[in-house]
């Protein structure tokens, strides 16, 4: 989340009138996050989150990352619903900018990860994925590895003032994930930016799901590839390998993994890693002019991929080799 587009008084004004939500009482905005404005939006009837979708969200894409929070909603998955006008459509404009306004979900997103928080999330993708294998509405991911390439090109030529020697690293691992790449694992819509930032709990639990904004149709296991980079590395870079069993632990619980999703875990983590390294690397490298958000430090994934760079086999995640693909499956 972030802000990149003001919103008067008037318009916002103009905008709620537009729903049965009450008066408006305050819209704050929110600075977390990288691709679209959004504003902590109170009225008479409560808490919402109004949210622009700025020039990097594609208009057409709206209907799916809509339509799929509808479902998630129906399924009992805890994340925001949009609310529809008067007039029962929910997708409006504001500001020049696709405008929709969302149920506000209660928690904080964790500051600091523990492990009860990696336990948590992996049994709460695991039913997101659950949830989703009846959704009829499909969205390739524009960030899959065919795109790569692309993206690589565009920061090349200045990859190494980030870091000596990054433009190199980064073409001869993109050689290594286009000849190990898998091609045969289960696929349906991930979220595929799974943070703690998108991730909320109260005290102890879990209470929501937030911002699927890149959810796509892509191997399921990749999803759980995010997950293990963004909650399983501490501050200083390390691996922290208790919170990678209990992430993929109970994940399995739910939905058991594949012995060929297993395999292809070290792969996953590793592309996923280059997927954060080349999109921070080019934001950093072109920074939005008046966004209220600063980028997000590239050098964090490089750190990322060199450990999976180092990984032989499931041993290394503190996963047994020849440990069952399914344990214990979920009644």
């Amino acid at each position: 989340m972030a802000v990149y587009t003001e919103v008067s008084d008037e318009d916002l004004s103009a905008f709620a009138a537009q729903y049965d939500l009450g008066a408006v009482l305050s819209c704050k905005g929110i600075a977390e996050g990288v691709e679209n404005s959004n504003f902590l939006l109170v009225t008479e009837r409560g808490p919402y989150i109004l949210t622009l979708y700025e020039k990097r969200t594609k208009r057409e894409d709206l209907p799916f990352f809509l339509g799929l929070m509808e479902h998630l909603a129906e399924k009992g998955v805890a994340s925001p619903l949009p609310v529809a006008g008067r007039d029962g459509v929910a997708l409006r404009e504001l500001c020049g900018r696709p405008a929709v306004i969302v149920t506000f979900l209660s928690g904080m997103w964790p500051r600091r990860i523990h492990p009860q928080h990696c336990a948590q999330l992996g049994e709460a993708l695991a039913r997101l994925h659950l949830a989703v294998a009846d959704f009829t509405m499909t969205r390739p991911n524009a960030l899959a590895l065919a795109g790569w390439r692309d993206l690589f090109a565009k920061s090349a030529e200045r990859a190494d003032e980030v870091a000596v020697g990054l433009r190199d690293t980064l073409s001869a691992e993109l050689d290594a994930l286009e000849a190990h790449w898998p091609t045969d694992l289960p696929t349906g819509v991930i979220h595929a930016d799974l943070f703690p930032d998108n991730v909320f709990f109260r005290g102890e639990s879990l209470s929501g799901l937030i911002d699927f904004y890149f959810a796509c149709n892509d191997f399921l296991a990749y999803d759980v590839a995010i997950c293990v980079n963004a909650w399983c590395f501490e501050i200083d870079g390390s691996f922290n390998a208790t919170k990678a069993r209990l992430l993929l632990t109970n994940y399995r619980k739910i939905r058991p993994l594949s012995r060929a999703e297993l395999d292809a875990l070290p792969w996953l983590c590793r592309g996923s890693a280059t997927r954060f390294l080349l999109t921070r690397l080019y934001d950093w490298l072109n920074r939005a002019p008046g966004a209220y958000v600063q980028p997000k430090d590239p050098l964090e994934y490089l750190r990322k991929l060199r450990f999976h760079q180092t990984v032989r086999g499931l041993g290394d995640y503190y996963l047994d080799d020849d440990e069952p693909a399914n344990p214990g499956a979920a009644s």
